[in-house]
């Protein structure tokens, strides 16, 4: 079991938790997943919310593969009105925001937001460890290659899992030393890493276990699910759901998808095929 502390507000992992994302961005991968207007952002969280998601991800900037990169300016404007609004409509909810941004990291909690999702672990901006002890949030850090606009050509690696968990032992101790209290570990699913290299991660995803700290997976309609399958984004729910699962099996406490009612649902199957 782990406890999170959201800004007073204790975030108790006790089973594997769902954290809906909400894309406020015209270009991100899957279709579903964009939105732009308040009362449709404001509808979404609503929906996530009593799907039981706990926690809201909420991101301005497309990091797909050779997304365009935005400003921090241009990230805020997208994102920080809609993040005050659930926090008004919703006033309970915990919300993350999902920026490698310190500069909007910063508005962001100051927004509602009680939670940052740095998919850079803090290489792209340098201020970002600092800001989050400042804070005094929990932290998702990601394992990443190069930034979204490079990190395919640098999906190279001897042994993937040895060299993910190796860069999550320095990580976490240099969040440590920044003064980050709770820090969550994603292993970056789909950020410079081949189908092949996904799929070893996630086969061996219970090694990172031995961090002693909350695994987030990102698998939702990503690539690996449907390249694999000779499919679309809009068709990958069913094997979106084949991987949630493998990552419960592997240790996962979280799991980041567009559809949150399937990820309740394999949750409460998975945890009920244990507890048998």
């Amino acid at each position: 079991m782990f406890t999170i502390n959201c800004r007073g507000r204790l975030l108790v992992i006790d089973q594997p938790l769902v954290m809906g994302i909400i894309n406020l961005t015209p270009d991100s991968f899957y279709s579903g997943s964009r939105f732009s207007q308040t009362e449709a952002i404001l509808q979404k969280a609503g929906q996530m919310l009593a799907e039981g998601a706990a926690i809201l991800d909420i991101g301005g900037q497309s990091t797909r593969p050779g997304s365009e990169l935005l400003t921090a300016d241009e990230e805020a404007k997208r994102i920080l009105e809609p993040i005050a609004a659930i926090k008004d409509r919703y006033p309970d909810c915990i919300i993350s925001v999902d920026t490698f941004y310190a500069e909007t990291a910063h508005a962001a909690v100051n927004a509602g937001a009680t939670i940052v999702n740095d998919i850079s672990g803090g290489a792209m901006d340098g201020d970002m460890l600092a800001t989050v002890a400042d804070l005094d949030v929990p932290y998702i850090c990601m394992h990443m290659k190069g930034t979204p606009q490079t990190m395919q050509s640098e999906a190279v690696y001897k042994n993937i899992t040895v060299e993910v968990l190796d860069y999550f032992i320095r990580k976490t101790e240099r969040c440590a030393h920044a003064g980050i209290k709770d820090i969550i570990i994603d292993p970056g699913f789909g950020f410079a890493k081949t189908i092949t290299h996904n799929f070893q991660l996630l086969r061996e995803l219970s090694v990172l276990k031995m961090l002693g700290k909350p695994l987030l997976a990102g698998l939702s309609r990503k690539s690996s699910v449907y390249k694999t399958l000779g499919i679309t984004p809009e068709e990958s729910l069913n094997g979106t759901t084949v991987l949630n699962t493998l990552a419960l099996h592997g240790g996962a406490s979280i799991l980041r998808v567009h559809d949150v009612k399937a990820a309740r649902e394999a949750i409460r199957l998975f945890t009920a095929v244990q507890s048998a």
